[in-house]
């Protein structure tokens, strides 16, 4: 029999998680409206489909950009041959510029610091080649993106170890939480190389506080390791808050072009703002020449095509587009998601308040037969082959506590958005529960929710809402 390497016989790609099942069942079923009406829907999938008509209006008037021409001349040989693995200047500036209009300006990148990668999955495995040797730890707040556990220790051999986190706080990160899961990498002998977190989250859809970025500088100061700052969803917030980046921690803090700030790296992408996860470019910024330099290199391996990045360049250059672009896909957003969280309301069922990203942090728990993961799977299987939707159990975020479920709303239309809602709320409704709930009136749903659902779970309303103390 023909030897085979473990990475091709393990299952450490963790293909058999249920975040991964669920797009597979999808697959083999996939709803459309005219072919396959009583198909799977999916809400597994975070994309953003929501501005696709702003970007194709700019193709139409950007001809040369779209059919590779520079002032009506071909440029088609020129890009058709060998590029640097540095990337083009133009391009590297232009995304530079506009993680900065994201940020409001606030804090600058500079081009020679930013390593074009084929995505942020492989912007993130590309870090993980740079910190860490086969065996270290990294430390990543609970809940935590699914892809993870491929992204960061399939091929290179590292491991990951929870910071937990609870809803009775919102899911924050605490001091304590920190310093839990630091302790127990070192109870199981693993030696902690830094840590990741992403903001925005996902599977949460909310911004990490500054007090949260403060207390993770400061944790990462005294440990003397590293934090990545995954901010791929950053210019998709659609709520009050204004995004703060660990780049303006770095800022305020006065520790730019310090030790520190070599320690601090930022992944970024253009997958989930511009909703082209297709066109795969990632990004990862460092103030670390070395590690600039090792990227740099590694990036052979997944290059963004010389195309791609001609084209970008000149869409992320038009300021006056990127501008509205902005602003108007944070609007739409921002009406999808309370158009979900309505819908889920009207079916009893209630959101982690969220001001950010494509999916919201749903709370099934007062659907679950008993407190326990098995009871969630068996919901979630209810739920992807009867309801026939596809969502993400919390289990497979490595949430702590049984009965959440991540829900995607940015990558359908929102007469399949109404549909699903409409499947989800005849599906509760023959349940137990959600037979009680029915009958109750909207005062006895709020009463329910006051002694059964903590502060931070609550239905979203845009006119009463407090914005978090900063």
């Amino acid at each position: 029999m023909k030897q085979l390497s473990t990475k091709v016989t393990s299952n450490g790609h963790g293909q058999d998680s249920s975040y991964f099942l669920g797009w597979e069942e999808y697959e083999k079923n996939p709803y459309d409206e005219i072919k396959n009406p009583n198909g799977m829907i999916q809400m597994g999938l975070a994309e953003n489909q929501l501005c696709f008509d702003l970007i194709e209006s700019w193709l139409v008037k950007n001809p040369d950009a779209a059919s590779l021409k520079r002032n009506g001349q071909s440029i088609f040989r020129e890009l058709a041959l060998f590029q640097d693995y540095h990337g083009m200047p133009e391009f590297k500036k232009a995304m530079a510029e506009f993680m900065e209009e994201i940020r409001g300006n606030r804090v600058t990148f500079d081009p020679k610091k930013i390593v074009l990668a084929a995505g942020s999955t492989s912007a993130n495995e590309t870090l993980m080649f740079c910190l860490a040797e086969p065996g270290d730890a990294f430390l990543l707040p609970t809940p935590y993106y699914p892809g993870f556990d491929r992204d960061l220790k399939w091929r290179t051999g590292a491991e990951i170890v929870p910071i937990h986190c609870s809803s009775s706080n919102g899911f924050q990160i605490t001091e304590s939480a920190l310093l839990q899961a630091y302790q127990q990498a070192e109870k199981l002998d693993l030696k902690v190389k830094g840590v990741l977190v992403t903001n925005p989250s996902n599977p949460l859809g909310t911004a990490l506080t500054r007090r949260e970025l403060n207390l993770l500088v400061d944790f990462i100061t005294s440990k003397n390791i590293h934090l990545i700052s995954d901010e791929i969803y950053s210019g998709t917030m659609f709520g009050f808050e204004q995004f703060i980046s660990v780049m303006d921690v770095l800022k305020d803090k006065k520790l730019e072009n310090t030790e520190v700030s070599k320690r601090v790296h930022v992944v970024y992408s253009l997958s989930k703002d511009l909703g082209l996860p297709g066109f795969r470019v990632g990004a990862i910024y460092s103030n670390d020449e070395m590690i600039v330099s090792a990227a740099t290199k590694m990036s052979s391996f997944g290059l963004v095509s010389s195309q791609t990045q001609y084209l970008l360049s000149a869409l992320l250059s038009d300021k006056k587009f990127t501008s509205q672009y902005l602003e108007e896909n944070q609007k739409r957003l921002k009406s999808r998601q309370r158009r979900l969280v309505s819908g889920l309301e009207s079916a009893g069922i209630t959101c982690l308040r969220s001001s950010a990203g494509l999916f919201c942090w749903v709370d099934m728990r007062h659907l679950l037969d008993t407190n326990t993961f098995e009871a969630e799977l068996d919901l979630w299987k209810k739920i992807v082959y009867n309801v026939k939707l596809n969502i993400s159990p919390g289990s497979s975020c490595h949430c702590t506590e049984p009965g959440w479920f991540r829900v995607c709303f940015a990558n359908m239309s929102e007469d399949t958005l109404d549909l699903a809602l409409k499947r989800l709320k005849t599906f509760v409704e023959s349940t137990d529960c959600g037979r009680m709930i029915s009958r109750s009136s909207h005062e006895r749903l709020k009463s329910l929710r006051k002694k059964t659902v903590s502060n931070w779970v609550f239905r979203v309303s845009w006119t009463d809402r407090v914005p978090d103390e900063r």
